[in-house]
């Protein structure tokens, strides 16, 4: 009897908890599927059921494909700065023997993870802005004036100088955290290392990187999850212009469903932005699982 007393008091205290996370995350969820099976005027109210005619269209639709290719993108390059670069980063740092050196290279690196994505957007819409800007200033100061152009109105250019703008921001964030995991792997270890002769490279290859395995796992999905759902910095640099060329999935559901009014279709894509943020997400609970490591 205490057993089920202690029971029904712990269901009792996660009660609200529980209630709120139902009505706020899994009916919203089931209401935006039930809303991709509708073809849907939000001004005029009038809806009609075309079942999977929305999950059709996409199949059909060009800019939902190119989007879906800028996240794919997004999420390839997170991944080599904000992951493999973040962790080569921070064993340099942890390597510098001052700890005030340290701290210092931590707090500099972390600055523009400080700046929120918007303000971080227009500080960067500024520097590739054509004219005044200083990045092609700078370019043609050093005599590369054929590399000077308008980087955010051109197709070939403008999704590539929004992740250019994404990595800066994130990097330090991502830096910080390996640098904690790697305060978490025991010294001993590396002064065995030291001992049998092995260098700063094989330490990093044969000690860090196995040991921050973990977290190199939990940052790969998280960074991944976080490319497909990318908004912020496209709609403040370009809106997914010029002529789509830098829409992703996240910007093109708020064109559907709030310049084109058609709630339906934006639902099905928030749908599929849910499907593979989930499919991340489960595959990151179980390689953490399986990378855990007990010290």
């Amino acid at each position: 009897m205490r057993a089920i007393r202690q029971r029904a008091l712990g269901l009792a205290w996660v009660a609200p908890a529980l209630a709120l996370v139902v009505v706020f995350v899994y009916l919203p969820l089931v209401q935006n599927f039930e809303f991709s099976t509708l073809e849907w005027d939000i001004y005029s109210g009038s809806q009609e059921y075309v079942g999977l005619d929305n999950y059709r269209k996409l199949i059909d639709d060009p800019v939902f494909w190119s989007s879906m290719g800028n996240n794919v993108l997004y999420a390839v390059v997170s991944i080599a700065f904000q992951v493999f670069g973040a962790l080569l980063l921070a064993a340099l740092i942890e390597g510098v023997r001052s700890e005030r050196w340290q701290r210092g290279l931590r707090a500099i690196y972390f600055i523009p993870s400080a700046i929120s994505m918007t303000v971080a957007g227009l500080l960067f819409y500024f520097i590739y802005e054509p004219n005044l800007g200083p990045l092609n200033h700078l370019l043609k100061a050093v005599g590369l004036d054929s590399l000077a152009q308008a980087w955010l109105g051109q197709e070939s250019t403008a999704m590539p100088a929004i992740i250019a703008m994404s990595q800066w921001q994130g990097f330090g964030y991502s830096t910080l955290l390996f640098a904690v995991a790697i305060q978490r792997i025991p010294k001993e270890i590396y002064g065995a290392a030291a001992i049998d002769g092995t260098g700063p490279v094989r330490r990093f290859v044969h000690v860090t990187v196995p040991l921050v395995r973990e977290m190199t796992g939990l940052m790969m999905m998280v960074t991944v999850s976080g490319a497909f759902q990318v908004f912020n910095e496209v709609m403040v640099m370009t809106s997914g212009g010029p002529d789509n060329s830098s829409q992703v999935l996240g910007t093109w559901l708020y064109r559907n469903g709030f310049v084109r009014n058609d709630f339906g279709y934006a639902a099905a894509i928030a749908t599929v932005i849910f499907v593979i943020t989930m499919g991340i997400a489960v595959a990151q609970l179980w390689v953490t699982r399986r990378g855990r490591v007990e010290w």
